[in-house]
Order: structure tokens, then C-alpha cells, then sequence
């Protein structure tokens, strides 16, 4: 495989062959029941460029503001949201203007939800994990992902796979975000997968015992009790100055936003599951629309909800595994490196995630059958990404001497995610 990701706005209009027109379900992307409110004529999924120009002849052109991940344009984490923007505008043919907002700038994260009910993002990266009472279900779903396997590559295409899979069949996730105004492009993400990142090394029965660690979700704070260390939640932009000063002494932590944010630097020793059980809660993000979007005519929302899926499903692939290896670099340059946990630490971290699944069960937002619907799905995946040619090129822990970018081509595994699972839910 050897396009790179520059080619993902070709995509959208790709697998015409394929093309289906479908009805509104439950949870789809449109507005209220289902359709833009702005109304207009919409196109099928993969149709030619001609079509999808003449849906949109009599449209006025449209400025929407997307605040994504990442907290520059030059970030690891930014190249998901320059192909999404690509792929928007030339699809749109250049009816569609997407503005990129940085690092949070309109509204953290706590914030998101009401900025875009109420008008002041259009598109927005989220972390429902921040936020589990408004958002019990998503808090649910991430747990129940928490025993899927780790691995730089293989790993996180499947957990990306299952998180989007759970996501669009949690008919009370969907809900929630009806009841906050909002619309899902991607209900669930799996921005990748969490490790223990810490000031000191460690990954013995003792290492956490009575350290400070930064928690992301709820999840996280059973794991670290287990393991004997005092939780405290912040989000992850305070981590690096509160590991910098000794606040904390270790964070649970994804690769990616730990290289953005230069954590590595001050914390390098990474300490990671070598079973099966992944460290906790796998899926913390999610992809939004606001009230701006349920007002556009079917077109465009058609347009950007194509988009969010394509480009989240390639271009956000690679950025996870590319902040991966970059974060590797920085811990080893740091003089860290990633550390497998001794055979105690998994049993304990494993012996969590079941008790932890076992709640979500009891819970029952989610269905008494959601342990076996994530691991059917992670199987299901795992051999979906087999059949495609997907392999790790190595570990962790030298992942940023095998990782090659340039040679990997997200494309097909972005293709069948969206057919599969996302053109159910397209506005139509």
C-alpha cells in the first residue's frame, strides 16, 4: 500500500458503484426527523461530481466554523481535520468554506455541547468522557471497550472500527446528544489507545501504589485504585505543567495528544498492557454538529457527514499512529522509552476491566449483551483489517523505527467503515 493520505478527497466520490439512497433511521445525521430543515434536493453515496453539482446549483454558498482536536495547524493531531476540510470544500465546489478554529479557542471542552447548540461552533471535536453525566452511555461505551488489545497499528483500527460500531447502535448515546442539541458525525471515537505515562519508571505490582495519577474518565479511577495510586481528573491540556511542577506523578494517557502537548518531555516512561486487556476506556471523543448544521439543505449536510466519516476513518488513523511513534521519539530522547507491565500489573488491570464491564452490564444502558457485541466486533474487525493486508510492523516500544506512513494507505479500511456502519445514519 502505497498512496498517502493526501489522495482522502477523492474518496467522497469514489465506490460509486456502490451507491445507495436510503431513508432516514433512528439516529441519523439530519435534522429533526431525519432531513435537512433547509430542505433541497440530496445526492446518493458516491454519486459523480456532476450530480452532486447539480443538488447544489441554487445553493448559497456557506462559511461553517469546525474547532477540531488539535491545537495548531502544524499539530500531529491536525491531519484529520485538513483532509476533512479538503474534502469538504472540494466536493462542495467551493460552496462549503470550512474555517478551522485552534486549540480549543471558542470553547473547551465542557463546553462544546452548548457552543454548538447555541450557534457559536458549527462542527466541533468533543470529549463526552469530560462529561458523564450528561453523557452516561458514552461514559458506558468507552468502558465496555476498555478489554479490547493494544498495538500501534492493528490495534487502533479495530478499536476505531468497535468504537463507531457501538456507538451508532446505542440508541441511548443518540439520544443524549439529541437531548443536548446536537448531531453525531461520529458518536463514538477512539482517539487511541492509554498508557500509563509517568515522571519515574516503573510497571512492577508497586510502581503506582500511592502516587498521584491523572484520570480521563471514570473508567480510569477504578484502575488506578486497583493498582493503589490516588486518582485526580483534569482534562489533558493542565497535564503537562501539573507533571512539570509534581502535582501528579504519572498520567493515564493517549500517545498522541501526550507528543501534542509535550508531556513526554517531563514524563517519559511509558508503561503499557502486553495481553489482551487494553489500560480502561478506550473511546473518549466524538465528532459533532450543532443547530447551524440541522438548518442546512440536505446537500450539504450530505457533504459533511460523508466527509467526517472518510476523513476520521483515514487521515485520523494515521495521525493516531504517527503521534504514537512521535511519542516513542520524544520519550526515548527524554531517556524513557516504553515498558511492558510486569504479569501482576495486567492481572490487576485485567481483573478492573472485568468488573468494570460487568457494571455497564447491570447498568443497562447499553444492553445486558454488550460484552459480547464488543468482542464479536473486535473480532470481526481484527479479520477485516487482516483481510485488507493490515499489519503491525513491530511493538510499542520501537514503534518509531518501523512506522512509515508514506507506505500505508488508510483508504480501503476507510471505505468499509463507512459503508458498513456510517451510511445507515447518512441524512437522507
Amino acid at each position: 500500500m502505497t498512496v498517502p493520505s493526501r489522495s482522502l478527497p477523492l474518496l467522497v466520490a469514489a465506490s460509486a458503484a456502490g451507491a445507495l439512497t436510503l431513508s432516514a433511521c433512528a439516529g441519523s445525521a439530519g435534522g429533526a426527523g431525519g432531513s435537512g430543515s433547509g430542505g433541497g434536493e440530496g445526492f446518493a453515496y458516491g454519486a459523480p461530481q456532476e450530480e452532486v453539482d447539480a443538488a447544489l446549483a441554487d445553493l448559497e454558498p456557506v462559511t461553517l466554523t469546525y474547532q477540531p482536536s488539535a491545537a495548531s495547524p502544524t499539530s500531529v493531531m491536525a491531519d484529520s481535520a485538513h483532509a476533512y476540510k479538503e474534502m469538504v470544500e472540494e466536493r462542495s465546489g467551493g460552496k462549503i468554506t470550512i474555517e478551522l478554529v485552534w486549540g480549543q479557542a471558542i470553547a473547551g471542552y465542557t463546553d462544546v455541547p452548548d457552543a454548538l447548540a447555541d450557534g457559536r461552533l458549527d462542527l466541533s471535536y468533543a470529549l463526552p468522557i469530560y462529561m458523564p453525566g450528561e453523557f452516561p452511555s458514552f461514559d458506558a461505551a468507552a468502558t465496555s471497550m476498555s478489554g479490547l488489545p493494544i498495538s500501534p497499528v492493528v490495534g487502533e483500527m479495530v478499536s476505531s472500527a468497535v468504537s463507531a460500531e457501538i456507538g451508532w447502535s446505542a440508541e441511548n448515546l443518540l439520544a443524549e446528544y439529541e437531548a443536548e442539541g446536537v448531531v453525531p458525525f461520529s458518536p463514538v471515537v477512539a482517539s487511541g489507545a492509554y498508557y500509563s505515562v509517568c515522571t519515574q519508571p516503573g510497571t512492577d505490582a508497586g510502581f503506582l501504589q500511592g502516587k498521584q495519577v491523572r484520570v480521563a474518565s471514570t473508567a480510569h479511577h477504578e484502575v488506578a485504585n486497583a493498582l493503589g495510586a490516588s486518582p485526580v481528573s483534569m482534562e489533558y491540556v493542565e497535564v503537562f505543567e501539573a507533571l512539570q511542577r509534581g502535582t501528579i506523578d504519572c498520567t493515564f494517557a493517549q500517545l498522541i495528544s501526550s507528543a501534542e502537548s509535550g508531556v513526554l518531555e517531563v514524563a517519559p516512561h511509558v508503561g503499557y498492557t502486553s495481553d489482551a486487556d487494553s489500560m480502561s476506556s478506550r473511546a473518549v471523543g466524538a465528532e459533532l454538529a450543532g443547530s447551524s448544521y440541522q438548518a442546512l439543505p440536505l446537500a450539504y449536510q450530505q457533504i459533511l457527514f460523508d466527509s467526517a466519516g472518510v476523513a476520521r476513518a483515514a487521515a485520523g488513523t494515521t495521525s493516531v499512529v504517527n503521534g504514537t511513534a512521535m511519542a516513542i521519539e520524544q520519550a526515548k530522547g527524554a531517556g524513557g522509552g516504553a515498558v511492558p507491565f510486569d504479569e501482576d500489573v495486567n492481572a490487576t488491570i485485567a481483573e478492573a476491566n472485568g468488573a468494570l464491564r460487568e457494571k455497564v452490564v447491570a447498568e443497562g444502558l447499553l444492553g445486558d449483551d454488550i460484552g459480547t457485541r464488543v468482542d464479536e466486533a473486535g473480532a470481526k474487525w481484527a479479520a477485516r483489517a487482516e483481510e485488507l493486508g493490515y499489519t503491525d510492523g513491530g511493538t510499542i516500544e520501537d514503534v518509531d523505527e518501523w512506522w512509515t506512513p508514506e507506505d500505508v494507505d488508510f483508504t480501503p479500511w476507510a471505505e468499509a467503515l463507512y459503508e458498513e456502519l456510517y451510511i445507515p445514519h447518512r441524512p437522507a
